[in-house]
């Protein structure tokens, strides 16, 4: 009885019939895992793009407007109406903008002044209008949830008590009389 099962075992083991199967088996979560993360990276990467891309729409419409101070909601409306691809864009983008002297450059705080749903809503950082011929600074920071907030990509990223990542887009203008 032993000898014929240890003859099946040593026959089992000489047949190379699964052997792709095996392979497969191995590697098939590694390459799933790389096409996922390159799935959430170019989902993030699009965002961005298209954040920037409402940004300066937004800005170019200031630029070539009629001379009157832009107000925070009318730029906000402007950068999520040409955001193509942002979930939830008016709920989840906070602008902050200031004027700066080109002579004594001092620009905007290192970090983005940005919406967290973890915690209670606070009034703007700041956001001035400015007046004629004034180099203004504007930044916009956009919190988007993940994809899958528990993955080993999302942990080298920044984020919220909420999990949500920023992306952050900054540009300026003059304020034309």
């Amino acid at each position: 009885m032993i000898r014929r099962t240890l003859e099946r075992l040593t026959r089992f083991a000489r047949h190379e019939d699964g052997n792709p199967t095996v392979e497969f088996v191995i590697w098939f979560p590694f390459l799933f895992l790389f096409m996922y993360a390159s799935f959430e990276l170019s989902l993030l990467t699009m965002r961005h793009a298209m954040l920037e891309r409402g940004l300066d729409i937004a800005v170019r419409e200031i630029r070539l407007g009629t001379g009157t101070a832009p107000q925070h909601d009318d730029i906000k409306d402007a950068v999520c109406g040409n955001a193509i691809v942002v979930p939830d864009c008016d709920a989840n983008l906070r602008l902050e903008m200031r004027p700066t002297d080109m002579r004594d450059w001092a620009g905007l705080p290192t970090e983005a002044d940005c919406t967290d749903r973890s915690e209670e809503a606070r009034p703007l950082r700041e956001f001035t209008p400015g007046v004629s011929n004034e180099l203004m600074l504007l930044r916009a920071c956009l919190k988007v949830s993940p994809l899958s907030p528990t993955s080993w990509f999302i942990d080298y990223l920044e984020t919220d008590g909420a999990g949500d990542v920023s992306i952050v887009a900054t540009s300026a203008f003059v304020q034309e009389p």
